[in-house]
């Protein structure tokens, strides 16, 4: 088999949240094809005790232990004009040395870099054929932060975005193909960077839909006869706390009006203290970190997806349907699935109509909403069916490789936007 280099910025293992689920996914499709040498960074200690699992899927693994403190104090102590922090924060020598020694001590044809964070790491490689997948555009993510926040954040979020995106533009003419997470993502940053329209596309997220089923019995997590409302996700992640805040400010209050008794669940692990404090609010229930999140979704009256920051596809949305959940969701978490609103679905634009769905769900106005969910996610979100794209990548690029029997994923063209 061929051999190829996959780098990512975080240990693809667990798949336990956002990024690393899409990683582990598309590492584990590409090994079945490629002898794969995967070089990652792990920002967690805990992280170093996974690499048994990608042990056993690739040809070699460099796993290369950083800090989080230290890499921000370096990010902001080589802070230059045009410089993004993100180069600093995933910088690595040992990842660095790792990669050119493998470059040199292995026949690597082919190079996926998973993130612009460690795309660095291989710029300027044009003897290999080199797909980057972004997923998401995050300069945009940056730019979306800066008016939550207050100076100085809010000029370094700015300016973090502006950088970034500078970045962000020079790696896509550098490779020969970048990927994105949704086709709305591929398109937003098509208009970004219109030099490398030609160059860009996307492969859809899936969900296991094994994992995932409506099918697997769980014991269930919540209190006897009382109604219950979830939330899951990484619980220090900005976009996921800003969440939770909103929804416990400004929508539970409109539902426990109608329904007094119901529950809240935030479910996730390392919760910030923005979130720890709403343990003290009537309602709200914080579990921190769980062993599993499908036993708070399989008995879960009604799962919301409230982020008012968020890009590509919200996997905790994809999950929750595929356990055939009715799924309360803002636009900016419903933006990149391919369902339909009110069909599989429901979209609130607004605390007072978020509420009112919660509550007619509550009371049994939406019976089908579960299994519709269900039915777009296998229909539209598998990875059996999204990753299918991935064994024509190498060849759209350009490679020497036979012709793949399957479709290359999707490229913009001007008549696209």
């Amino acid at each position: 088999m061929r051999e190829l280099l996959f780098l990512s910025h975080r240990v693809p293992y667990p798949p336990d949240k956002g990024e690393k689920i899409r990683a582990w996914h598309i590492l584990k499709h590409l090994a079945t094809s490629h002898d794969v040498h995967l070089g990652c960074l792990a920002d967690d200690p805990a992280d170093l005790a996974q690499l048994g699992e990608l042990y056993k899927i690739c040809a070699s693994v460099g796993c290369f232990g950083i800090s989080p403190a230290l890499q921000k104090a370096r990010a902001l102590a080589y802070m230059r004009v045009g410089r993004p922090m993100t180069i600093d924060i995933f910088h690595s020598l040992a990842l660095r040395n790792w990669v050119a020694e493998t470059l040199s001590g292995r026949p690597i044809e082919r190079i996926f870099a998973f993130s612009s964070a460690v795309a660095g790491y291989v710029s300027g490689q044009r003897r290999y054929a080199r797909v980057l997948d972004m997923v998401d555009i995050d300069s945009e993510k940056w730019r979306a932060y800066a008016p939550f926040h207050r100076w100085p954040m809010r000029t370094l979020y700015r300016r973090e975005a502006d950088t970034l995106l500078a970045m962000e533009r020079q790696l896509a003419l550098d490779f020969d193909m970048t990927l994105f997470v949704s086709e709305a993502e591929a398109k937003r940053f098509s208009v970004l960077a219109p030099e490398s329209r030609d160059r860009i596309g996307w492969v859809d997220n899936g969900v296991d839909l094994e994992s995932f089923s409506p099918t697997q019995v769980f014991p269930c997590p919540f209190p006897r006869g009382v109604e219950n409302i979830v939330f899951t996700g990484t619980m220090n992640y900005w976009p996921n706390v800003d969440a939770v805040n909103w929804f416990v400010d400004a929508i539970l209050p409109l539902v426990r009006q109608k329904h007094p008794g119901v529950l809240f669940w935030i479910v996730g692990s390392t919760p910030s203290r923005a979130v720890l404090r709403h343990r003290q609010t009537p309602g709200v229930i914080v579990t921190g970190r769980i062993p599993d999140v499908r036993p708070f979704l399989a008995h879960a009256d009604v799962a919301v997806a409230p982020l008012r920051i968020a890009r590509g596809i919200q996997n905790k949305v994809l999950e929750a349907m595929a356990m055939a959940r009715p799924v309360v969701a803002t636009p900016e978490a419903f933006e990149g699935l391919r369902a339909v609103p009110g069909q599989d679905l429901l979209v609130a634009n607004s605390p007072e109509t978020m509420a009112q769905f919660i509550v007619e769900v509550l009371e049994s106005e939406y019976p089908a909403l579960g299994s519709a969910a269900r039915l777009a996610v296998e229909c539209n979100h598998s990875w059996s069916n999204t990753l299918r794209a991935l064994d024509a990548v190498f060849d759209t690029t350009g490679s020497a490789a036979a012709q793949s029997p399957y479709p290359a994923p999707t490229i913009l063209s001007t008549a696209a936007i």
